[in-house]
């Protein structure tokens, strides 16, 4: 297996074994249950941050039968104008996670620097909601979002969808869809280690499988409850798992991040390729000695910064007037 990254090896030795478990269908909802205790779930006022942000949660029409979708937005005090807009969708296999948690960062790295726009949403997570839901809850949100640019003070032309683990995941199939319907489009498409591939059949996969703390136990876990028996069969879509799309042209340009030691390094550097085979455009960074979600084990790590600052010179890049 390729080695971790120095700095990253001594935080993975300091876990304990808690972190290491892998996920089981045994262990799900005690997974779900500790999760939703655990991870931070900030109030509106602390994502003000003493006034620095303004902040909003609105509540949405979700997809058609369904319930309205909980958005959360942000944008820092004082800026005037419509503001680009990074439409995020955050991680946690599917099945985990909260709209809330990834915002104070989102916000001290993004949104405060570059001057944009916040949307993080709250997607009914898998099992309880299987697939297409928790996709048809991020296309019902941005599809209010854009209807309501101007009230949200964002530019309608100038938005990014993005997300990490699962929400990049997410956001690949979002602008896969979002084409397919002529729904509002977007600039571009941020996928920070994303989830991409139901099949579990990458030589990665199998490498890392026992090494880093996401293997492939917890990837058929998390895909298995995303999609039941659909898992693996062959004329599966690719909204439901992006890796399955045989036609990548006509996408935003797309950013895609990966450690060298995680499983998802092979499906992912193969949609890169896929994207640039389709005529695309695709910036691809395989972070070496990254296992998966390495910069919040290791955030001052050397390996993580440089990875945060390439993230953010892409998107300075892409949100720069000459590209709207």
């Amino acid at each position: 297996m390729p080695p971790f990254d120095p700095e990253l090896g001594v935080v993975l030795a300091e876990l304990g074994s808690e972190a290491w478990e892998s996920l089981t269908p045994d262990n799900l909802v005690a997974r779900q249950v500790r999760d939703a205790g655990g991870r931070p779930r900030p109030t509106v006022e602390d994502l003000r941050a003493g006034g620095a942000f303004d902040v909003a949660e609105w509540c949405v029409p979700g997809p058609a039968g369904a319930p309205d979708v909980t958005l959360v937005s942000a944008r820092p005090s004082g800026l005037v104008g419509s503001l680009p807009l990074l439409y995020y969708l955050h991680g946690g296999a599917m099945v985990m996670g909260n709209a809330w948690s990834v915002l104070p960062r989102i916000l001290r790295e993004w949104a405060l620097p570059l001057g944009i726009a916040v949307v993080s949403v709250e997607y009914r997570l898998a099992p309880g909601t299987p697939y297409p839901g928790p996709l048809e809850d991020c296309y019902a949100g941005l599809v209010w979002v854009a209807g309501h640019a101007a009230e949200l003070g964002v530019d309608p032309d100038r938005v990014v969808i993005g997300g990490k683990s699962a929400g990049g995941g997410l956001a690949a199939a979002l602008a896969l869809l979002v084409r397919d319907r002529g729904g509002p489009p977007a600039l571009g498409q941020l996928l920070l280690c994303p989830m991409l591939d139901d099949r579990g059949t990458t030589f990665s996969g199998r490498q890392m499988s026992g090494v880093d703390m996401w293997d492939l136990t917890s990837n058929a876990t998390a895909w298995h409850a995303l999609l039941g028996e659909r898992r693996g069969a062959g004329d599966l879509s690719p909204y439901a798992a992006p890796a399955r799309a045989t036609d990548l042209s006509g996408l935003p340009p797309a950013y895609i991040d990966v450690g060298s030691a995680e499983m998802f390094r092979d499906e992912d550097v193969a949609y890169a390729n896929a994207i640039w085979q389709c005529g695309g455009q695709a910036e691809l960074h395989v972070w070496p000695g990254g296992c998966h979600g390495f910069d919040s084990l290791a955030p001052r790590s050397a390996l993580s910064r440089d990875a945060r600052a390439a993230r953010t010179r892409w998107l300075r890049r892409l949100l720069a007037p000459s590209n709207s």
